[in-house]
């Protein structure tokens, strides 16, 4: 996804990534599971809960793409396992958290597995192996730093915001003391971003009459081997960060056979190296966060091959504060500046749509809690004013109860031309309602 949610989109790109993500853990944990009978085995604790979720979302144009043969976007249900088993007389822990999904459009039911792992204390260490979900820097909804997979499909249609992470397979190890802290996250199978796609959503795609299409994945070999470090520390009223990778754009390039007269594209995931800081503390009454990053395209330090993104300058600026009691507002202002702009013109193709060096993004937050803090109203924008399109989020969640509750939102697309990112999204407006049960 571009700029404005800080992760790099080519039109047309495509998914071919299930929407479940299955694992044999699941069935292993789930037996374990059903032979537990009390919260509390020896030695061992265990701690288990989960909800029922119920999402709609249905488009409100009146249109539906050629691919789609319904109105929803979404309709599904999920049933949501969350056990956690750890032991006395060792730090160690095993987490599993996965859904088990009803997919009403396409009629399949499927596995969708978020976090399984294994967690061991010693000393200073902290050690994690497994499906995890890492969240860096600290944007708000726009991410520099932030270079692990996001779903943005849950993220257009109207699924609880926990599912625009998804989560990695690797192991990570956390070094804590006075002076500095450390993280370092080691994932050696690639995952990438999960886009929308034809099938459910109208988009720009340049190579729309090709007829045949192939995607690449890198492989899991050790040179391939994605590397992430995070160096941090409280440094007076503020947290400090320094961050560190080597891996892949989540996103991929779209490479045609012949530029003139296309019989196939393949879609590929480009080399990535980025390197960033941020801060965040309170200041001027509020809460105040500063990022900044660098993207060196290491597949094309160039930046003269169309189908390999540039090497990019990244940077943000938000402020968050309470206005009176139970209403928050945020802004944020993003900002990516494209190296090697002159080579990139040169390398399009006649009548490519042409990309912008600097590109900005405009985002605004208001959060309302009424009825004794059981009704949340609020809203999220994005806008961009070099794109000159936008994203409308306005939301209202109602608790019936400690166990119920029910979502109603819209997802409103709108720009100036359709080849921007969020502008080729302009016919996909949709209203969404969810309603989740925890127990």
């Amino acid at each position: 996804m571009n700029g404005a949610c800080a992760a790099r989109y080519e039109p047309g790109s495509i998914d071919m990534r299930p929407w479940g993500r299955k694992s044999g853990l699941l069935a292993l944990l789930l037996i374990l599971a059903s032979g537990i009978g009390a919260p509390r085995v020896g030695a061992v604790e265990i701690e288990s809960h989960g909800f029922l979720l119920l999402d709609y979302s249905l488009r409100t144009t009146g249109q539906r793409p050629a691919e789609a043969d319904s109105d929803f976007l979404l309709a599904e249900e999920r049933l949501r396992l969350d056990l956690t088993v750890w032991g006395e007389e060792i730090e160690g822990a095993v987490r599993f958290k996965g859904d088990l999904l009803h997919d009403a459009i396409d009629g399949q039911v499927d596995i969708d597995v978020r976090e399984a792992h294994v967690d061991y204390t010693a000393g200073r260490f902290d050690f994690r192996l497994g499906r995890q979900i890492a969240t860096w820097g600290v944007g708000d909804l726009l991410f520099i730093n932030d270079v692990f997979p996001k779903d943005w499909v849950s993220f257009f249609a109207g699924r609880p915001l926990e599912y625009l992470k998804v989560g990695v397979d690797g192991a990570r190890a956390r070094y804590s003391s006075t002076a500095v802290n450390a993280e370092l996250m080691v994932i050696p199978s690639f995952t990438p971003d999960t886009l929308p796609t034809a099938e459910r959503f109208f988009l720009f795609d340049p190579f729309a009459t090709v007829p045949r299409r192939i995607a690449t994945e890198p492989a899991s070999t050790y040179g391939n081997t994605e590397l992430a470090l995070r160096l941090y520390r409280r440094a007076g009223d503020f947290d400090v960060a320094v961050y560190a990778y080597k891996g892949f754009w989540r996103s991929p390039g779209m490479r045609p056979d012949d530029v003139s007269a296309p019989s196939q594209v393949t879609a590929f995931y480009p080399k990535l190296a980025a390197y960033g800081a941020s801060l965040q503390g309170n200041a001027l009454d509020g809460i105040l966060s500063l990022e900044a990053g660098y993207y060196d395209s290491r597949s094309d330090r160039d930046g003269d091959d169309a189908a390999i993104p540039n090497s990019q300058y990244r940077f943000l600026v938000g402020y968050q504060r309470q206005i009176q009691q139970d209403l928050t507002l945020g802004v944020q202002y993003y900002a990516e500046i494209m190296a090697d702009y002159g080579a990139y013109i040169q390398s399009l193709a006649s009548g490519s749509p042409v990309q912008r060096r600097y590109r900005d993004t405009l985002t605004l937050r208001v959060e309302q809690l009424l009825r004794h803090q059981t009704l949340r109203l609020g809203l999220f924008t994005f806008y961009s004013p070099a794109d000159k399109d936008y994203l409308i989020q306005p939301q209202a969640t109602y608790r019936f109860s400690d166990e119920f509750s029910a979502t109603l939102g819209a997802n409103i697309f709108g720009g100036k031309e359709k080849t921007t990112f969020l502008g080729q999204f302009d016919k996909n407006d949709n209203l969404y309602l969810s309603a989740r049960f925890d127990f």
